[in-house]
């Protein structure tokens, strides 16, 4: 199915996904097209995009989503009153996975949370208190950990020195320790256990 999509849209999707800068030869790999192939794509995805909230950002063999120029004031105060306002019961529940258990991708703090956590994500990250890394078994993902500055914004020494630190990082390894039983115990369909009509 995805193979019929137009390039294009695949390169925003993969574009809006990685949240960053990627490369042509990366975005080559993901939409299994040639790097020329890309290039066209990507100038034609800029043009395509004029004149709306979301841009193109095209500098030598890199290609990013940016907001629009226009809407840079609009977002600033955004971006004030993110980082002004509380954390809020989503944003705590989040920080403390990360605190925990980190560092952690996505998915795995989904996993525990049971929703969407992107917007949470980069609250945190525009307030220091997380950073994105690499994920070295999984190149299409990032793992999320606590920044050097968050245990003085929490007035601590360090993040074990936080009360019961011990027993709730216990705690949350046992929902990850129940998710893998549950994955073991899942039967794996096979031919002989297949059932036909």
């Amino acid at each position: 199915m995805s193979s019929l999509l137009p390039l294009e849209i695949k390169i925003e999707s993969a574009l809006f996904f990685k949240g960053g800068s990627m490369r042509v030869k990366e975005l080559a790999q993901a939409t299994t097209a040639s790097d020329e192939e890309v290039r066209e794509a990507l100038k034609s995805l800029q043009m395509s995009l004029e004149g709306r909230g979301l841009r193109l950002i095209l500098e030598k063999d890199e290609a990013a989503l940016a907001t629009a120029p226009e809407t840079h004031e609009m977002i600033e105060i955004m971006r004030r009153e993110e980082l002004d306002g509380p954390l809020g019961k989503a944003g705590l529940e989040t920080l403390a996975i990360i605190i925990f258990r980190g560092p952690l991708s996505r998915s795995d703090i989904e996993y525990v949370r049971g929703v969407n956590c992107s917007s949470i994500l980069r609250s945190l990250m525009i307030r220091g208190l997380i950073e994105r890394t690499d994920n070295p078994s999984d190149k299409r993902s990032f793992l999320y950990r606590p920044t050097t500055e968050l245990p003085a914004y929490l007035g601590v020494s360090s993040l074990d020195a936080i009360p019961h630190y011990a027993e709730l990082r216990e705690n949350i390894e046992k929902v990850f320790a129940e998710r893998e039983t549950a994955a073991h115990e899942t039967p794996e369909v096979t031919e002989e256990n297949e059932t036909h009509d």
